[in-house]
């Protein structure tokens, strides 16, 4: 389970970092026009990209994890980047976010053999 919740992580960070991307080409298209509020949507790509980012990072640490601390700081930078990231930032980091909870069920080692 915490190899496909780090799988879903890492597509749902590309994700999110084409919407950032989006976002920062809507906010420069409004700040070329001198639109009311540009510099806000501006800040939001570029939250949306740092947050992705992280997903990707944490997502990636995730598969081959024994503790469940990328989990959760996986859990962590989905809901940091759906309310930092903007509208089309947020749809990946649902997704980011339930590949974070299922990374939190690490299956514990078994304990070796002394033969």
């Amino acid at each position: 389970m915490q190899k496909a919740g780090g799988i879903i992580a890492l597509i749902a960070g590309i994700f999110g970092v084409i919407a950032a991307l989006f976002t920062l080409f809507v906010g420069g298209v409004g700040g070329a026009l001198e639109a009311e509020g540009a510099n806000t949507v501006i800040g939001l790509g570029w939250g949306g990209v740092l947050f992705s980012f992280l997903c990707i990072i944490f997502g990636a640490i995730a598969m081959g994890a024994t503790t469940k601390k990328p989990g959760i700081l996986l859990i962590v930078s989905a809901i940091g980047g759906a309310i930092l990231g903007g509208t089309f930032v947020a749809f990946p980091m649902i997704l980011a976010f339930v590949g974070g909870v299922l990374s939190l069920f690490v299956k514990k080692a078994a304990p070796a053999s002394v033969a």
